[in-house]
């Protein structure tokens, strides 16, 4: 049995997973997986997307990477798609959304353009991240979370860590 969760933090590109994670990996004592930088350090990729500008992630080379890190516990994911990671690896499921207006000048702050600017827009407007999630896992683990100003974090944070003490006391008395 774990004695730290797994959280997944997914959304649209932009709405603030890393700013999530990176707080929560400092204060909470977790691990940050980017999925990103996994992809790019495990050579977990089958090349490289000229159009999108982003790397064709092999996803069993990736669940590969991650599995023994995932079975220890106390991981953030990081990335912007999460039906590929299996149930029994995730407690608790995290949908960052973030008003469009907003995310557009984000990733266009970032040099987002053309077809990935659309892309992403569009993904966040239909909310197709949050409706995977919602696929993927069952209700009671998902949680969906706006991200539209710094006041916005600061509160999820609050909320996620005060999650992470609930789960870890209900583990301890589940071991009792």
């Amino acid at each position: 049995m774990r004695s730290n969760p797994n959280i997944l933090v997914t959304g649209t590109p932009g709405v603030g997973k890393s700013s999530h994670c990176e707080v929560l990996a400092r204060d909470q004592g977790l691990r940050h997986l980017s999925i990103n930088d996994v992809v790019k350090e495990c050579e977990c990729h089958a090349g490289w997307d000229d159009e999108l500008k982003s790397w064709i992630v092999d996803e069993d080379k990736l669940l590969d990477a991650l599995e023994n890190d995932v079975k220890e516990g106390g991981c953030l994911i990081d990335w912007h798609a999460c039906d590929l990671f299996p149930k029994s690896w995730i407690d608790l499921v995290i949908v960052v959304r973030c008003n469009s207006t907003i995310l557009y000048d984000r990733l266009s702050a970032r040099g987002y353009s053309g077809a990935k600017l659309e892309e992403n827009m569009d993904a966040e407007i239909m909310q197709v991240l949050l409706e995977e999630a919602r696929e993927a896992y069952d209700t009671e683990i998902l949680v969906e979370l706006q991200s539209d100003t710094a006041d916005d974090i600061d509160s999820n944070i609050e909320r996620i860590e005060t999650w992470i003490k609930n789960w870890k006391r209900d583990q301890a008395e589940a071991r009792e």
